[in-house]
């Protein structure tokens, strides 16, 4: 059976799409293992209550997820494409996660995985037992990234990639072929600490420390219910995610454009989106807009959330009568909660007629409370 070389496997992921490589062994990523253990008992992943220490321990041991696995290939798909900016056309506007503009990354790293998997069993001369991931199954996607060479981990937490900075989509490959592996990057943040002072919510708590529940991208996409009340006026405009500890770390701000038609947004809804459309989409028209992208985790009911905060954040006279028609006719009580939120943020103590009107007809215990609070907060 033919070996395969370092040279020959990067070779074949280029050919595949995948730009980043890395390998590195099975062995138990033990230290991991016990900072996430820690993070968990400090109550860091709040609200992910799949997120135990079992799972950690599961995790750490990368046969637990394929028991036939002597090589780890760490692989990634850079997608910085330039700057963007939303167009002057008068819309209120929200802000997407770069990563989420284009196609589902789970589908496109798993697609040209498998296709590097079909390109490894003809360079070897056999059928190749692998298991591909991407953001999946449990598996220590950053820690692979780090002990394979591929990238090393920031302040932010999120792996730096040489010339690429952090806009960089992971995957591994678990596969029974036993290849040399690669040493780690031997770099570091140095004393540079702007990720974290910049993060508009304080989430990154200490270098290399996540607070999850007070993180944007989790607040916009994990959070399924209300969003911290302290916290909506930190989000700004955000209603997917937050690219704000990238956009300013000095190494991800020199990462190079890619053309990657894949990670392309289809239109500008899709980078800066409407926020009316999203406060008064519909079913379809939320399907026609976002399927087969990565936002459809948020589902329709967050998005429109999410976009009664940043309406409430816009200090725009023009999103008054979105989140009036949002409290009075919007189908999830969630949407109108923050709907009212969103009007006394915007209004201040010239929202209390409609917010008590609504008070008065409001059916929903949740949406009279947030009505309340609001009212309670204009008052004191």
């Amino acid at each position: 059976m033919p070996d395969l070389s370092r040279h020959d496997l990067a070779a074949l992921a280029r050919d595949a799409g995948l730009t980043v490589t890395g390998v590195t062994t099975p062995e138990p990523f033990d230290g991991d293992r016990e900072y996430i253990a820690d993070h968990i008992q400090r109550g860091h992943t709040g609200g992910m209550d799949w997120f135990t220490t079992q799972r950690a321990a599961e995790s750490a041991d990368p046969r637990t997820l394929h028991t036939t696995v002597q090589s780890i290939v760490s692989v990634g798909v850079p997608f910085w494409a330039g700057r963007h900016e939303p167009p002057d056309d008068g819309v209120l506007r929200g802000r997407i996660a770069r990563y989420a503009w284009g196609r589902d990354y789970h589908r496109v790293l798993r697609r040209r995985m498998e296709r590097l998997v079909e390109s490894i069993e003809t360079a070897v001369g056999r059928p190749v037992e692998a298991r591909t991931l991407a953001d999946t199954a449990r598996a220590f996607d950053r820690a692979i990234a780090r002990r394979s060479g591929a990238g090393w981990t920031g302040k932010n937490s999120m792996v730096i990639v040489p010339g690429h900075g952090s806009w960089v989509m992971l995957g591994e490959l678990y596969l029974d072929i036993d290849l040399v592996p690669d040493l780690p990057l031997n770099r570091n943040c140095g004393r540079c600490a702007i990720c974290i002072d910049r993060c508009p919510t304080g989430a990154i708590i200490e270098p290399y420390r996540i607070d999850a529940p007070r993180c944007i991208s989790y607040l916009t996409i994990e959070e399924r219910g209300p969003i911290d009340r302290a916290l909506r006026p930190l989000t700004g405009d955000w209603v997917f995610g937050c690219d704000v500890c990238q956009e300013v770390c000095p190494y991800t701000q020199a990462a190079q454009p890619v053309d990657d038609a894949d990670f392309a947004p289809a239109t500008v809804e899709n980078v800066f989106p409407s926020l009316e459309l999203l406060a008064t989409m519909d079913h379809d028209t939320y399907v026609a807009h976002f399927a087969g992208t990565a936002v459809t985790r948020a589902k329709r009911r967050g998005l429109a959330r999410n976009a009664a905060v940043a309406l409430g954040n816009s200090s725009n006279a023009r999103a008054e009568p979105i989140l009036v028609d949002m409290l009075a006719g919007h189908d999830e009580p969630l949407a109108r909660g923050h709907a009212a939120w969103g009007l006394a943020r915007l209004l201040g103590a010239n929202a209390c007629p409609v917010l008590e009107r609504h008070q008065r007809t409001e059916l929903d215990a949740y949406v009279r409370d947030e009505i309340h609070f609001a009212l309670a907060e204009m008052l004191a």
